[in-house]
């Protein structure tokens, strides 16, 4: 039976050129599609009349058998029935994204003495609600520091209320024992008053307070009371070092909306922020509509997530959104809604952490099984080779000719196999020259795999140009060995994606298009071993260098070296924290935050 052709023209007749929305069918009455338009004559014709449409468009309307509208009142009506249809119908060329909208909370009960509780549903007073967490097990890590800082009961009332002794978690020092008077009512309060402002993100003033309560409590020769004062502050200080986000700014909550398309893969990932605190983020993969613009993708995200949904006072996304959009989301939060597309300061630290995360959970999604099976395959064919799995990748790394480390990583068995690799510490090679550096590891490694001392690869990478292959090729030849070599020449202004591969074996060198599959393989395993390298050598540098002191730091006296040290600790615990957590003390600006950073590091 032949194909019924669908006669578009006289369906356009009659559309009006109204607000509404639009459906595209095809011949079983499947919807194959849901769109919104302030002129549903002129949109629907675009289909039809249009000749730069997107492949997923074009195959799309090859195969629309009937299209039914809906006019509405505005545009923003069209915008709501359109997200509702997207939902209930998750028609095959949206871009849909799936979520249960169903975010955790950390609740602190309404009790005399409140439980801290995991939490999920409608709020319900008098209870106090955090959050929300993006997921259980942000909210799970939340409740463990505020038991080991603060000591808050987390059982249950009927259990609360019927103890005659103390629990476990009273003898490992994660709970007060409220439940049998080991506390007051007005130091437990103050406990839950201080989680409160942790939670607010008042960390600083927090910290501050406990620090003026210590000093207080030795004076009075209280030594056990500051004891635990002293713990309590070092705890909060090593949460802080943690913590990737902070927040000097009066607007502390908001949610950071990043799209991001890499390898031919999309990824919107979620940030939650709270009282200046990172509760930690979502990567969505949307179930349909992989191939759509980015900025579709981008705005069809904030409409299903937010659309009917509790708003944070402020969302920063990293591109434009329609303004029916952005206008129907100001009304609905019902008080101000900040929507900032291009942040400054502290908040483009955010987005920018944000767009990390969607390209690490992209990387992850490309590190699937199936994904990693076309690379191979596709490798095997640009470098000429036949049912080649197992790769070996060198690169070499050092400061001015200090401390020089090379690494070598393998991929086996359709992933990277960190097990397997292995450092070498360059001790005969001059500072600074590489080539003999990439003579050393290459003797080194295949002098004893070429006795047969372990499995030799299929293929080995170099991270280098011709200079490092030929290396190599002299090296394989004095040892006796025939194995295919790849050399990974970095392009102009070593920007990825612009590399040229030298096959010696072949004699030749080819450049490959940016999105191709093999090159993304080589990319993945030359990216492991510069990092694994890297690693190396700033280990053994650390190693060689004698550590600064906080005396030997200009401009660090006395009583500012006291003030670093109590706040983080000791030494090491200054070592360990990050120029910003430097820069919070009292006394310590910026600019000498990053000296004593600097010197210590």
């Amino acid at each position: 039976m032949a194909k019924t052709v669908f006669d578009y023209k006289a369906v356009l007749v009659s559309l009006p050129n109204l607000p509404g929305v639009y459906r595209m069918l095809d011949a079983s009455g499947g919807v194959l599609y849901v769109g919104k338009a302030i002129d549903l004559k002129r949109r629907v014709s675009s289909y039809f009349q249009k000749n730069d449409q997107s492949p997923r468009i074009q195959l799309m309307v090859r195969q629309i058998a009937d299209i039914e509208t809906t006019v509405t009142r505005s545009e923003a009506e069209a915008l709501i029935l359109e997200n509702n249809l997207i939902k209930a119908l998750t028609p095959r060329y949206n871009i849909l994204f799936r979520d249960d909208k169903s975010y955790p909370y950390l609740m602190l009960t309404g009790h005399a003495f409140p439980q801290m509780a995991y939490y999920r549903g409608d709020p319900k007073r008098p209870n106090q609600y955090f959050g929300p967490y993006p997921n259980g097990y942000a909210v799970r890590e939340s409740i463990q520091i505020l038991q080991k800082v603060f000591r808050l009961r987390t059982c249950e009332d009927a259990v609360f209320a019927n103890r005659s002794r103390p629990c476990l978690l009273y003898q490992i020092k994660r709970c007060s024992g409220p439940c049998v008077d080991h506390v007051s009512k007005e130091d437990y309060a103050r406990d839950v008053a201080s989680a409160v402002a942790f939670l607010q993100g008042r960390q600083s003033e927090l910290i501050d307070g406990l620090t003026q309560r210590m000093m207080a409590a030795a004076e009075a020769m209280e030594f056990e009371q500051a004891a635990e004062l002293r713990d309590q502050i070092q705890a909060l200080a090593r949460v802080q070092e943690k913590q990737f986000v902070s927040s000097n700014s009066s607007q502390q909550d908001c949610d950071v909306v990043a799209a991001v398309q890499r390898e031919g893969m999309l990824c919107v990932n979620l940030v939650m922020i709270r009282g200046g605190r990172h509760l930690g983020d979502k990567s969505f993969f949307p179930v349909s509509g992989e191939e759509g613009e980015l900025a579709d993708s981008l705005e069809a995200f904030l409409a299903q997530h937010y659309l009917g949904a509790p708003l944070p006072p402020a969302i920063i996304i990293n591109g434009e959104i329609s303004d029916t959009l952005r206008q129907h989301l100001e009304r609905q939060a019902e008080r101000k809604l900040a929507i900032a597309s291009n942040p400054i300061g502290e908040r483009r630290v955010w987005l920018e952490m944000a767009e990390k995360n969607a390209e690490l959970a992209i990387m992850q999604r490309a590190n699937s099984k199936a994904t990693q099976n076309q690379r191979l395959t596709q490798l095997n064919e640009v470098l000429e080779l036949e049912g080649a799995g197992r790769f070996e990748c060198f690169d070499i790394s050092h400061t001015m000719g200090e401390a020089t480390v090379a690494s070598c990583v393998i991929y086996d068995k359709g992933a990277m196999q960190p097990s397997e690799y292995r450092r070498y510490n360059i001790e005969t090679a001059k500072p600074g020259d590489d080539y003999a550096a990439m003579r050393e590891v290459l003797s080194r490694r295949y002098g004893k795999l070429a006795t047969g001392e372990g499995k030799l690869p299929d293929a080995v990478f170099i991270d280098g140009g011709k200079g490092q292959v030929g290396v190599a090729l002299e090296v394989f030849a004095e040892i006796g060995l025939n194995l295919p070599i790849v050399g990974i020449a970095k392009g102009e202004e070593r920007k990825p994606g612009l590399e040229t591969l030298i096959l010696p074996y072949l004699d030749k060198s080819l450049q490959l298009r940016q999105d191709h599959p093999a090159l993304h393989l080589i990319q993945t395993v030359r990216d492991e071993a510069h990092r694994f390298a890297i690693t190396g050598h700033r280990a053994r540098r650390a190693k060689a260098r004698t550590a600064s002191t906080l005396e030997e730091i200009p401009g660090v006296g006395a009583k500012r070296r006291q003030q670093l040290l109590m706040r983080f600790g000791g030494l090491r615990g200054v070592a360990a924290a990050s120029m910003d957590d430097l820069a919070q003390v009292d006394g310590i600006s910026r600019t000498l935050a990053e000296k004593i950073y600097n010197a210590l590091h």
